[in-house]
């Protein structure tokens, strides 16, 4: 019990840290602390819960390991592939299966026929509006992307909304703590991607990567906090959903 506390406290004190180097634009030392914090989430995260979800334990590990060879990347030379930045694709890459993974495991909690047959016009009018908000969040920096480029931040920003809409769905079914840590956090991490893109494409502004770097830490916060609880029962919700 007391290695959990010293985790959550140090994670808690490093992330006001990583917070302050973003403020003074300390973009190596606040990305190599970024890296630790996510290291030491997921050690969190495996000493602290019991029962632990395969597909959210994996999410952690390689979002951590998305962040490692993020950070590697400001310090070794990765050979380009075709005058493509090899390491940005590899990254980016790395980041949409981790969102992939955190897709799967709620929608392992989910009963997804059931789901689109109680919810067919929300989930209609939500898949319409991912398609429209990845279409011009992405083309916000159409002009700065290569065609590989583009297409890579396209699935990118779409696995982020459909993070989005499938927590959504979840949450309007269960109406429980659990369900709204996970919305929370969903909505944190969109803004942060959004807030990313602007910064990168749109202006340098550094409360723009400030804003992005809060809503990130809020984000992961809300996801660990939906991790340690568990569904509430309800007498609609199957048992095959309580179990899961």
């Amino acid at each position: 019990m007391i290695l959990p506390k010293i985790l959550i406290s140090l994670l808690i004190a490093l992330s006001v840290v990583f917070i302050g180097l973003q403020v003074y634009q300390m973009e190596n030392e606040a990305a190599g602390l970024r890296t630790l914090l996510f290291v030491l989430l997921t050690t969190l995260y495996y000493v602290r819960v019991k029962n632990k979800r395969v597909f959210f334990f994996s999410f952690l590990i390689t979002f951590t390991i998305a962040e490692i060879l993020n950070f590697l990347s400001f310090f070794v030379d990765v050979p380009q592939l075709n005058d493509s930045d090899t390491m940005y694709y590899l990254v980016n890459s790395v980041y949409i299966i981790a969102y992939a993974l955190l897709i799967t495991q709620i929608l392992s909690a989910m009963n997804v026929i059931e789901m689109v047959k109680k919810y067919p016009f929300h989930l209609l009018i939500l898949i319409v509006l991912d398609v429209f908000c990845v279409v011009v969040v992405t083309n916000t920096a159409i002009g700065r992307l290569t065609y590989y480029a583009y297409f890579v931040e396209l699935i990118y920003n779409a696995v982020i909304m459909i993070l989005l809409t499938v927590t959504l769905i979840n949450y309007l079914h269960r109406e429980d703590k659990k369900a709204i840590n996970l919305l929370i956090g969903a909505i944190f991490i969109f803004f942060s991607e959004v807030l990313q893109l602007a910064y990168f494409y749109i202006s340098s502004i550094n409360i723009l990567n400030v804003a992005c770097s809060i809503c990130l830490v809020l984000g992961f916060a809300f996801f660990y906090m939906q991790s340690i609880l568990s569904y509430e029962w309800r007498e609609e919700i199957s048992y095959k959903d309580i179990a899961v």
